[in-house]
């Protein structure tokens, strides 16, 4: 249990994270009534996470959405974005395990949206927004999850058929899970 590291893990994490920001600021579609925006932060969580397993998920997910919110301007979700994305790929990558078809992913993918959804509803509704604002969200974060599993399921399909070892990246022997 006491496994080390690999710095090509660590380079891989620091790269996904990237990818999780990148994906997140190139198309942001802000909405006004709740000070947020939607954007395509869950097209690279469900593939991260399906494809690299829950840790790597956690990290690139609640890592690179948060940086995107400080880098976008969106600063007061930070916080909420680190648990509420980190959550929802750590979900997706733990029950994403060994899931070959896109059915399988899905059903994967579905806690993870909702634990994403619901991350944002109860901390708008209490500590950002209040309950209006974060009830109005709810769609929102709905739709946004929803293209994340459109676009990063076939993803994921497609880059395992072009590129099989993928299912091994994330479950290198220096991992810790």
């Amino acid at each position: 249990m006491n496994r080390r590291v690999s710095p090509a893990m660590i380079a891989l994490v620091a790269l996904l994270i990237a990818l999780t920001t990148v994906f997140t600021l190139v198309v942001r579609v802000p909405v006004p009534a709740t000070q947020g925006y939607v954007n395509l932060s869950d097209v690279a969580i469900a593939f991260i996470g399906l494809a690299f397993g829950p840790w790597v998920g956690l990290a690139a997910g609640g890592v690179g959405a948060a940086l995107a919110d400080l880098l976008g301007g969106y600063t007061q979700f930070a916080l909420l974005s680190l648990v509420a994305h980190g959550l929802e790929g750590l979900v997706i990558g733990l029950l994403g395990r060994g899931r070959r078809s896109a059915a399988g992913m899905a059903l994967a993918w579905l806690p993870g949206a909702l634990i994403m959804i619901a991350s944002y509803l109860v901390g708008e509704g209490l500590f950002l927004t209040g309950w209006p604002a974060a009830l109005a969200e709810v769609p929102l974060n709905a739709f946004q999850a929803l293209v994340g599993a459109v676009v990063g399921i076939p993803l994921m399909l497609a880059v395992r058929r072009a590129y099989p070892p993928i299912d091994q990246l994330g479950r290198a022997r220096t991992w810790t899970e």
